[in-house]
């Protein structure tokens, strides 16, 4: 079966598992260029809802261009060009009447480096909920910001601090604030670029559990260099290779049966 052929079965088998489980995000022949260059080709993908997928690949394979392509984030770099069609929610988020700023509080997005507001910790939390207009009272506004810190597992340690600068938190307690900010407006999806790569491994460990509490009320795709680490977290894996998509599934079987040489070829340390 020659390579173009393998990878409409392959997208097909995927598809059509990913529609049984109800994808929220559908890619379809997705490219993106960089002025003249072409960064992510002829991509197309199903991200079911309520599971944690994670994106691998080596480094400039197009994982990053990809999640910024879901909350828009393309869109702040002027030469950057997006062609095809992503879908949010059944919802075309490239139509012109998309408001971008609603976009990205239904598709949050934490960065690989942790980046708190110069705020107090409740502040931090409250923000969206402010400039979005979510709370109408003082009360309900504490309880959220109160709820969104224990979901990130945050509020035994800093709930007798609110008043402090989030910025004076430790480096793992700063990404879990920025968990707290971007779940407190209760989005549809998590994005999160490398969360855990500038953490020590205590601190990742809880990073990694909380993202197994969260994927019961929040679909959740990571970017992620550590094998290991898409291993333990996500239901599903998509491979990427010098801006393609290689093949997708379920984790267990794109790393114990990939179907392609170059995924085989990347996990076992070949290539990357």
């Amino acid at each position: 079966m020659s390579t173009p052929e393998l990878k409409q079965q392959v997208y097909a088998e995927n598809h059509a598992e990913a529609q049984a489980i109800h994808p929220i995000i559908s890619a379809r022949n997705v490219s993106v260029f960089y002025g003249e260059n072409k960064a992510l080709n002829d991509l197309s993908l199903d991200v079911p809802a309520n599971q944690v997928t994670s994106l691998i690949g080596p480094s400039g394979c197009g994982k990053t261009t990809f999640l910024r392509c879901l909350n828009r984030m393309n869109d702040l770099i002027d030469i950057c060009r997006v062609e095809g069609e992503i879908l949010v929610a059944d919802q075309d988020i490239y139509d012109p009447a998309v408001d971008v700023v609603t976009l990205r509080a239904h598709v949050g997005m934490v960065f690989q480096k942790a980046n708190p507001f110069p705020k107090s910790i409740f502040e931090n939390v409250a923000y969206g909920l402010r400039i979005h207009g979510l709370t109408n009272s003082k009360s309900e506004l504490e309880g959220r910001v109160e709820h969104s810190l224990k979901r990130a597992g945050l509020w035994a340690e800093v709930s007798d601090r609110l008043d402090h600068s989030g910025t004076g938190l430790s480096g793992g307690q700063q990404q879990r604030l920025c968990i707290a900010r971007t779940i407190a407006v209760e989005p549809r999806v998590i994005l999160m670029d490398e969360t855990c790569s500038a953490l020590d491994p205590i601190a990742t460990a809880k990073i990694e559990e909380l993202m197994d509490e969260l994927r019961e009320k929040f679909t959740i795709i990571i970017v992620t260099h550590s094998m290991h680490q898409a291993a333990r977290v996500s239901q599903h894996t998509a491979f990427f290779h010098m801006g393609e998509l290689v093949e997708h599934g379920r984790t267990e079987q794109i790393f114990t049966s990939p179907r392609d040489k170059r995924t085989e070829s990347y996990i076992t340390g070949r290539i990357g």
